[in-house]
């Protein structure tokens, strides 16, 4: 069990390895796309196995919990394994097309895969330590990705992503620490048994309110979000993808499981705050996407506003909410990497991400246009796309439990959101090109015009096969709800014994 947990940690940091070593070589970026195919296979094998016996966990060392390093497994960490090495191949194969030369022997390849390590390690950890070890590795390797290239943009907005990355950081640690002074452990599982056994509940609430601050910041939710916008339009594209698609989802991730395991002493005031954020964080998402005028740009709010529904089902707290928050959580990833790998070849064949100076790109590449249609129309929630399905769940769950409101702006947002999308398909698809020029893809060889459209269509298929087979899905995340709002498997798995 400890090699089946290990291998998915092991893949991307041995292949960083190799694609160091050979990035001076053209071997260097097939290293990087078959160690992303091999991770598939064991974050694969691993989900076969949690689908099977339920919550799994290792104890790296022998050392058994809470004093070693756990890794566990329950159905949320095996789906976001799984989809981080999809959306990682996916990448990986974009980037023959799009990363340069230059980029690849600067490391690209390598800080790339340790990239991927990092954010597959924050999913699989049972330890508060390490998973602040694991947002560590994420930093350092997105901060390298972010400056590549080393254009001023890219440096000014590498300075604001890590400046405030530092700061949720050490947040992070003084909660930690507050949170070991009360209880003497920093086990996941084992906190879940003692924080309830805390004297001083409401000191307890205020960790948890810190918590709540530092992984609002890598979830970049209102009012901590200013960092994203500023920064995920500068670097290559196929950086910004994997940006798009992973980074924020692990705040999300750390926020889901710290307050339905841990912090569910004092849910009336946590979670009605969460509730705030989660409005407040879809409005001013959508309403900065309206206001840009460049794809990047208007993706990086969507990033935000979107963000808000997946807090929401979390505030929630009911098994149709939090079932809601999981779906939405794998649909997105999908849908917003595939947006931003759909940028870069738009950039590609018009010149520019700018919406006036591009257009015309429906006639030159039809193709390409049915491509951006889809994940667009997904995000914005159109029946019978993944997103119309994320939603519905979301906004029944509000509904089940008469938040009129919070139901209207989860509303009032996906109708915003089809504003935004249908702005950059009357722009860079539909009119003519304002300089009179033809935007074309035939311009680019065969072989890099191929690596750019394959993943996109992969993502694509995707995106049609939970919404139209949507049921094997919502299972799967009303399954995962259950696990979360009853961790008592979560617990006796990782320390071999009934909480």
């Amino acid at each position: 069990m400890s090699w089946l947990l290990a291998a998915p940690l092991i893949a991307p940091f041995l292949t960083a390895v190799a694609a160091f070593l050979l990035r001076f070589t053209p071997l260097g970026h097939w290293v990087s796309v078959g160690g992303m195919a091999l991770q598939l296979v064991a974050a694969g094998a691993l989900m076969a196995v949690v689908l099977d016996q339920g919550v799994v966990a290792a104890q790296m060392g022998g050392w058994p919990a809470p004093f070693g390093i756990t890794l566990v497994a329950d159905r949320l960490s095996a789906v976001m394994v799984v989809i981080t090495a999809i959306t990682g191949l996916a990448v990986a194969v974009y980037a023959l097309g799009d990363v340069t030369r230059r980029m690849e022997e600067l490391g690209y390849h390598a800080l790339f895969n340790i990239l991927i390590g990092g954010v597959t390690g924050a999913f699989l950890t049972g330890d508060l330590f390490n998973l602040y070890v694991w947002f560590e590795v994420m930093l350092i390797s997105s901060f390298g990705l972010l400056i590549l290239g080393g254009r001023p943009e890219q440096i000014d907005g590498a300075i604001k992503y890590v400046t405030l990355n530092l700061v949720s950081t050490i947040l992070f640690l003084s909660g930690i620490g507050l949170l070991y002074g009360m209880t003497g452990t920093l086990n996941m599982a084992d906190l879940a048994v003692r924080v309830p056994e805390v004297a001083d509940q409401p000191l307890v609430t205020v960790v948890a309110m810190l918590f709540m601050v530092a992984f609002g910041v890598k979830a970049a939710v209102f009012p901590l979000f200013f960092w994203l916008p500023a920064s995920y339009h500068t670097p290559a594209f196929a950086v910004s993808a994997v940006f798009a698609g992973l980074l924020t989802k692990v705040g999300v991730y750390a926020l889901i499981r710290m307050f339905t395991l841990v912090f569910t002493g004092d849910v009336a005031f946590t979670h009605t705050v969460l509730l705030w954020v989660a409005g407040l964080t879809m409005v001013t998402g959508v309403l900065g996407a309206a206001a840009q005028m460049e794809v990047r740009r208007i993706l990086s709010f969507h990033i935000v506003s979107q963000i808000g529904y997946m807090i929401l089902g979390l505030a929630l707290m009911t098994p149709l909410a939090i079932a809601g928050a999981v779906f939405y959580l794998v649909h997105h990833i999908i849908v917003k990497a595939n947006l931003f790998l759909i940028a870069g070849v738009i950039d590609q064949a018009a010149g520019s991400n700018e919406l006036k100076r591009i257009g015309g790109l429906y006639k030159a590449a039809p193709l390409l246009g049915l491509l951006f249609l889809i994940p667009a129309f997904s995000l914005a929630g159109f029946p019978p796309l993944s997103g119309f399905w994320a939603k519905y769940v979301l906004i029944a769950a509000a509904l089940e439990v008469e938040a009129w409101v919070i139901a209207g702006i989860a509303l009032v947002t996906g109708l915003l959101t089809i504003y935004s999308m249908t702005k950059i398909w009357g722009e860079a698809f539909w009119p003519a090109h304002p300089a009179g020029i033809e935007p074309s893809l035939s311009a680019i060889p065969r072989a890099r015009r191929l690596s750019l459209m394959l993943p996109i269509a992969a993502l694509a298929g995707l995106t049609l096969l939970i919404g139209f087979l949507p049921g094997p899905f919502v299972a799967f995340a009303e399954a995962s709800a259950a696990e979360l709002l009853d961790p008592s498997g979560y617990v006796a798995a990782v320390l071999g014994r009934a909480p």
